[in-house]
């Protein structure tokens, strides 16, 4: 199969549009990609020195949607079948896979950083893990009506900040805060306010703020400028409008920024949850001793796992979580132009970049 992809040959260099031959290996497939979204993970590979395994040459992307068109040895099940492709693939076998802890699996495939991934026509995968979408023409399955290329974001923007909410056990009631909602914090806020979670959203973009007040979040809290003091304030004072003890209050970091995972680790009471899910790639300075004397918790959340995935196209499909007005296709042929924009703070959307077949 003839593959066309958007290769990185250099870091920061414009991305190069290539050519080669793939085939489907036994254990594997190959995906006609229908969308792949561009992720802040990717403008760290490409503009800020964020090393990939694979060394470059490679095509990045890993917030896949697409058709397995064919399959290797093993995976014949799976050719004609709609998928949503997880960012990351564990193993399965593993001492770590084995005790539930995929997201630590030594072998797990990062699409786009361990082997080649979505800017491309077509990407070849193992099958293991693979999440199948239903039928799309159905209204019964699909009554939020969205394509296979929308689909993509799930992979990542909001498959990750589903599982840092299951991890976190967040349940109705609780109060869930979001620092930082463009991208997958404007997911989390929706699947913690279809949680039950009173949510409360903080971002320095009031456009963002607005929208997220439209789509699950009772409080919004404009961050620039802002004391910590002031907003732990605000915060406290939502919660205890509501009767809900700091000790069923849950953090999520979701800016991917050191300011906020200042601000977020600033929200801590006795407790209470941080769950850091952006990434940032310059060092922060805290005070350690708050998780100490708040007896509080603070932990990472890497991706999520494949068996979550239904859980989470289900969400989707089912409306519970609103995509299209966050999403934005664009031809493959403008990746350059769109990094760029992303690259700038100019896209107001998650943009999927959809391949010409």
């Amino acid at each position: 199969m003839n593959v066309t992809s958007w290769v990185v040959r250099q870091a920061a260099s414009p991305m190069v549009c290539e050519s080669r031959e793939e085939r489907a290996g036994p254990g594997e497939v190959l995906v006609q990609v229908a969308g792949c979204g561009v992720c802040h993970t990717d403008l760290g590979f490409y503009y800020d020195g964020v090393p990939t395994k694979k060394p470059f040459p490679l095509t990045l992307g890993h917030e896949i949607s697409g058709l397995v068109i064919e399959a290797g040895t093993g995976a014949d099940s799976w050719i004609g079948q709609a998928v949503v492709v997880p960012a990351v693939l564990p193993c399965g076998q593993c001492e770590a896979c084995r005790a539930g802890r995929g997201q630590i699996c030594p072998s797990q495939i990062f699409l786009g950083c361990d082997i080649d991934g979505g800017f491309a026509t077509h990407v070849r995968i193992p099958a293991r893990g693979l999440c199948p979408v239903p039928d799309l023409s159905s209204p019964a399955a699909n009554p939020a009506g969205l394509d296979l290329p929308a689909l993509a974001v799930i992979a990542d923007a909001v498959s990750t900040p589903y599982q840092a909410i299951v991890r976190n056990e967040l349940r109705a009631g609780d109060v869930a805060v979001f620092v930082g909602v463009g991208g997958i914090g404007g997911f989390g806020v929706q699947i913690a306010a279809a949680v039950g979670a009173a949510v409360v959203a903080i971002d320095v973009n009031d456009a963002r703020l607005e929208t997220m007040a439209r789509h699950g979040a009772a409080l919004t809290l404009n961050a620039t400028g802002a004391d910590a003091k002031a907003l732990r304030k605000q915060v406290r004072a939502f919660a205890d409008a509501r009767h809900v003890p700091t000790w069923r209050t849950h953090i999520f970091e979701t800016s991917g920024t050191p300011a906020g995972q200042m601000t977020a680790f600033g929200l801590l009471g006795h407790g209470s949850q941080l769950s850091i899910v952006g990434y940032a790639p310059k060092a922060v300075e805290l005070r350690l001793s708050n998780l100490m004397a708040f007896d509080a918790v603070a932990r990472g959340n890497w991706g999520c796992l494949p068996e979550h995935y239904p859980a989470v196209v289900d969400l989707v499909l089912q409306g519970k979580v609103a995509v299209e007005p966050f999403v934005e296709r664009r031809p493959l042929a403008t990746i350059n132009d769109v990094f760029a924009e992303v690259h700038a703070g100019h896209a107001a959307r998650r943009i999927v970049l959809v391949p010409e077949h």
